[in-house]
């Protein structure tokens, strides 16, 4: 059916409450997203441009992670998108549409990842650019990798759908097409229509209903190497991330004093003083403000620099010599010190078995 023959009453009325700007007591998804909708959308034979001016939705999203779009908005929109295409696996062809670059930095991030592993840590770590709408935990069970998606209030089922379907997609294409996961688990209820599309999508065993979205992996697949691995890209782009991060949440004061604590580190002077002057507080209220969330700031130095450190021995081209220097230590005896109180090993036998 063309949008010409669709029914006006389909169509939703303009509201005031769908505009883009950011509300900051409300949980956000990043903008693009938006972009791969109105593409599935076209693809449907509905004329995008139609529905998203009639939710007041602007039409010309832009691709900086720091444009947002309200939980509630997507859901109308969804609603809206499910009507006018009476398909009630709508995002399922959304998971289609969706790219790496609509996920800006984390995107760039995730297809330079060494493994579905690193993927995933990289999703857990960072998901919160992507959408602050649930929360990411990745979990290892034996020979099983359990993602593991927690909802943080109620979401449309067609967002669980697209997003699922859009990792799947997006590890074959890293991995390899013919990559499969163990078992899918999904908060929502089977369609009417039934699981077909679903089953024919991910491969593998769906559950519906749950109390988590949860997708299970074998452990072996997770750990091959991928192709387009790139460290340094890597890096760069987990770099960029947290940046935006503490742009996003600026009452965060863990990511606040991690970006901090990167920017700081290649200067040698990255003492708890400098970062609290650098976020407008003093030394003890900073001290005050991170006991509250459980840690402290010689934790967040050391967890920083012992991640940063085993990122940059995976890139083949940095020398022991220049890392050292990277990451704020005097010479390479200190840190070869700590990067075995940090993981057993000295630096050299790090990158060996890498």
């Amino acid at each position: 059916m063309s949008d010409s023959e669709l029914p006006s009453s389909k169509i939703p009325a303009p509201g005031t409450d769908t505009s883009l700007r950011e509300d900051a007591l409300q949980p956000t998804t990043i903008g693009s997203y938006t972009v791969a909708i109105a593409r599935a959308l076209d693809a449907s034979g509905v004329d995008s441009k139609r529905i998203f001016t009639a939710m007041g939705i602007p039409l010309d999203v832009s691709t900086d992670p720091m444009t947002r779009l309200p939980a509630a908005t997507m859901t109308k929109l969804y609603r809206a998108c499910v009507d006018v295409t009476n398909n009630p696996y709508f995002g399922l062809t959304v998971a289609k549409h969706i790219h790496l670059t609509h996920l800006h930095a984390l995107g760039y991030s995730l297809a330079a990842s060494g493994t579905l592993m690193d993927f995933c840590r990289r999703l857990e770590r960072y998901f919160r650019l992507v959408s602050q709408v649930a929360k990411a935990n990745l979990e290892q069970t034996g020979e099983q990798v359990l993602m593991r998606f927690d909802h943080l209030l109620e979401l449309s089922s067609e967002t669980e759908d697209a997003f699922f379907g859009f990792l799947i997609r997006t590890m074959r294409l890293l991995y390899k097409q013919e990559f499969k996961p163990l078992r899918v688990e999904l908060c929502r209820p089977v369609p009417h229509e039934g699981p077909g599309p679903y089953e024919a999508l991910f491969r593998a065993p769906v559950l519906f209903g749950q109390a988590s979205s949860l997708l299970v992996f074998d452990k072996a697949d997770m750990l091959q190497a991928l192709s387009g691995s790139c460290p340094e890209l890597a890096q760069v782009n987990d770099n960029i991330i947290i940046s935006y991060l503490a742009r996003l949440d600026k009452s965060d004061v863990i990511t606040g004093v991690t970006q901090k604590i990167i920017e700081f580190l290649p200067d040698g002077d990255c003492s708890r003083e400098k970062v609290a002057s650098a976020l407008c507080m003093s030394p003890t209220k900073l001290q005050l403000k991170l006991s509250q969330r459980g840690t402290h700031f010689q934790q967040l130095l050391d967890d920083t620099r012992k991640e940063l450190a085993c990122s940059y021995l995976s890139q083949a081209s940095r020398p022991v010599t220049e890392i050292t220097f990277l990451l704020g230590f005097s010479d390479t005896s200190n840190f070869t010190r700590a990067f075995k109180r940090w993981t057993g090993l000295s630096p050299t036998d790090f990158r060996q078995q890498i």
